[in-house]
């Protein structure tokens, strides 16, 4: 039980940027901040599917201006002239008529004109009028008005509703009331009124929803449904049986008028009041909706909002599975898969999925995560820099899992690296001038453990512990460890000899190898950790870096590191030695570094050809030093490995002749590698060594 808390907690503890962002996102959500996104997010999906073709048979008759033009008459048009356009509407039988006009107040042409509109509306019978409910608001009550139309017009209609529209919170019209409650009396909305209506009158329809309200399911923007100008109708020039069977409104569609509105198909960003649609034509829409039972059903806030904290939880699940890069384009095909399934469910079953939240939270979740895991890199880094190399220090930070740098018994070569008579320089110098030396010294060395791949354990005055095959498998750890040991040599004489032009010292350094098994991980106290090997392994390849001074080597390797390089490096066996704290024997090698230089070097910059003596291969390349033993090379191309045989012919820069040599490549480091001279023309070596001296009395 116990151990399955401390999984839970861990799981809890690398899933934390998904938690926080699923806990964000519930917030958001029950605050209501994200419904702007929601609903845009509804438009695009309107936008998506397209226009659909109305499937009710409703047609609309405009108040446009052309009829203002035709007609000759001012707006409002005489309440007669109403009555005139429904006999003729109604002479063809529609099924329903809608009229979207306020008639609260009486006409201003007098009663007859009231009385006439009146007549006209109980003739037809079907006449669904409109309320216009206002509320008002004062200092000690408020109260709702229905404003009904007056009583001598409204007498003879099928009923009256009110028009009421809802705006969402970005201003745009997607919902209509099926009821509204106006003080004691709940009255059905416009377009329920006109869909009892036209059910009585034999129209195969949907049952009307208890909601509400609904979501209308737009057909498209303005003139998805039949037009025909008021003024046409009036004057017979459209014919009555044009409403035969038909659900009939009449409304006003002029900008003038100011009855338009913006909707998922007319936002009306770019023209208000041109790429807006009529009120009248949203009732038609709405009216649709409740005759084909469409309506857009909401997917329940309480489904959405666990598909965001599962989303939220994903997102940061990827990044811990597949790392940044990956976990992203992973991301992109789980938003992909949500974003088509909230598509199919729309145009196929008309289900609003409200996907905001759950990109919301799967944007959270990964970008809370990549960015929790980018910080504690850059701490990692900055902690384990000192050990490893930028390369492996890459490979530990995004590729360990918690595990890699724990201790665990494993393979390990561990090399030992000493300068022989520091402690007598030490004497000799001031302590600011022993430190300079030694942070230089120190530096050089670790890019050289740094560029074989090694890992520095410590430093131990001018001492430098290093382990090769850790924290990740290297096949190589033997090898690159000799390699590092035989670098180690090269940079000392470098250096070496400037500390001998500028304090007056020589120094020279012991390397001990060895190769075993060891614990090695972040070791010690709860205060402090440290990331090292312990164990015998450890203390051989510390004990034969001792013993280089008595055997008068610079690098030895132990038996078992032996087996693991021999025949790549020119060696020597020592014999078998008692190292203290052995009570057993231990074969022991010397690596002869055939690439140390032991002769004096000068500067060179020159142009030299190499030929590579196996393959024929020419490169042209540049000198950065030179010895009677050997010479440093630049811009050698990567394919010419160490260990290749080439010939040399360098002229050119302060030689009095050109230098024709045979060498072997010993060492490389990016771009640059050291020649060992094999063989060397007679008339060479006097050049060589004029060139050397020369530059050293120039030295002094």
């Amino acid at each position: 039980m116990a151990r399955f808390w401390e999984s839970g907690v861990k799981l809890a503890r690398q899933l934390a940027g998904g938690i926080g962002a699923a806990a964000v996102t519930v917030a958001l959500v029950h605050g209501g901040l994200l419904e702007p996104l929601e609903t845009w997010s509804l438009d695009r999906l309107f936008e998506l599917r397209g226009a659909r073709a109305p499937s009710a048979p409703i047609v609309i008759v405009t108040i446009d201006e052309s009829s203002n033009a035709e007609l000759n008459t001012q707006w409002p048009f005489p309440r007669a002239m109403h009555g005139a356009l429904l006999d003729r509407i109604s002479a063809g039988g529609p099924l329903a008529i809608g009229i979207d006009l306020i008639f609260d107040t009486p006409s201003s042409r007098g009663p007859k004109d009231d009385q006439a509109l009146g007549a006209a509306v109980a003739r037809a019978g079907n006449v669904v009028l409109a309320d216009a409910p206002r509320m008002d608001e004062q200092a000690f009550y408020r109260r709702v008005d229905i404003n009904p139309p007056l009583p001598v017009i409204r007498r003879g209609a099928a009923g009256d509703a009110p028009v009421n529209v809802f705006y969402d919170a970005d201003g745009l019209v997607r919902r209509v009331p099926m009821r509204v409650r106006v003080g004691d009396t709940t009255l059905p909305g416009f377009a329920a009124a006109l869909h009892r209506v036209a059910a009585k009158a034999g129209l195969a329809v949907k049952p009307l929803p208890d909601a509400p309200e609904i979501l209308v399911n737009f057909r498209g923007g303005p003139r998805t449904f039949p037009w025909m100008p008021y003024y046409q109708v009036l004057r017979g020039e459209v014919g009555p049986a044009a409403f035969r069977g038909k659900i009939v409104l009449v409304g006003p569609t002029s900008a003038i008028l100011k009855d338009l509105f913006a909707t998922p198909f007319a936002r009306g960003s770019e023209r208000p009041g041109v790429d807006e649609m009529p009120g009248v034509e949203i009732l038609a829409n709405a009216l649709d909706t409740l005759i084909a039972g469409d309506a857009i059903r909401e997917v329940p806030r309480w489904v959405t909002t666990s598909v965001a904290l599962v989303a939220a939880v994903l997102g940061a699940a990827l990044v811990l599975r597949l790392r940044a890069l990956r976990a992203l384009g992973a991301a992109v095909l789980v938003w992909g898969a949500l974003a088509l399934g909230a598509f199919a469910g729309f145009a196929l079953g008309d289900l609003w999925l409200r996907g905001m939240a759950a990109t919301l939270a799967l944007v959270l979740g990964y970008g809370s995560t990549v960015l929790e895991h980018f910080v504690r890199e850059q701490r990692e880094k900055r902690r384990l820099s000192r050990f490893f190399s930028p390369d492996v220090l890459r490979a530990v930070v995004r590729g360990r899992d918690e595990r890699s740098l724990g201790s665990s018994r494993r393979l390990v070569t561990v090399l030992f690296s000493d300068l022989r008579g520091f402690t007598s320089i030490s004497e000799r110098l001031e302590p600011e001038q022993v430190a300079a030396m030694l942070r230089e010294y120190l530096t050089e060395m670790t890019e050289i453990v740094f560029a074989h791949d090694g890992a520095v354990d410590k430093y131990i005055g001018d001492c430098v512990m290093a382990l090769y095959n850790v924290p990740v498998e290297d096949p190589e750890h033997a090898i690159k460890a000799v390699r590092t040991g035989l670098a180690f040599q090269e940079r000392t004489l470098a250096a070496a000899a400037r500390w001998e032009a500028k304090y007056g010292v020589t120094i020279r350094n012991g390397v001990g190898i060895n190769t075993g098994e060891a614990v090695v991980g972040t070791l010690g106290s709860q205060q402090r950790l440290e990331y090292t090997a312990i164990g015998d392994t450890v203390n051989l390849a510390a004990r034969l870096e001792s013993i280089t001074k008595d055997h008068g080597v610079s690098i030895i390797i132990s038996e078992s590191t032996y087996e693991y390089v021999k025949g790549v490096f020119a060696t020597r066996e020592l014999g078998a030695v008692t190292v203290r704290g052995k009570s057993v024997p231990v074969k022991i090698y010397a690596v002869l570094a055939t690439d140390v230089r032991k002769y004096p070097r000068a500067v060179l910059d020159a142009a030299a050809a190499l030929t590579d003596v196996a393959t024929g291969l020419v490169c042209r390349v540049w000198t950065v030093d030179i010895s009677e033993g050997g010479l440093a090379l630049a811009e050698v191309p990567a394919d010419w490995k160490v260990d290749s045989t080439v010939r040399l012919r360098l002229e050119g820069g302060a030689l009095a002749m050109p230098i024709v040599a045979e060498g072997t490549i010993v060492w490389r480091r990016g771009a640059n590698a050291g020649l060992s001279f094999t063989s060397i023309e007679p008339e060479s070596v006097p050049v060589v060594a004029e060139y050397v001296a020369g530059h050293k009395r120039a030295a002094e």
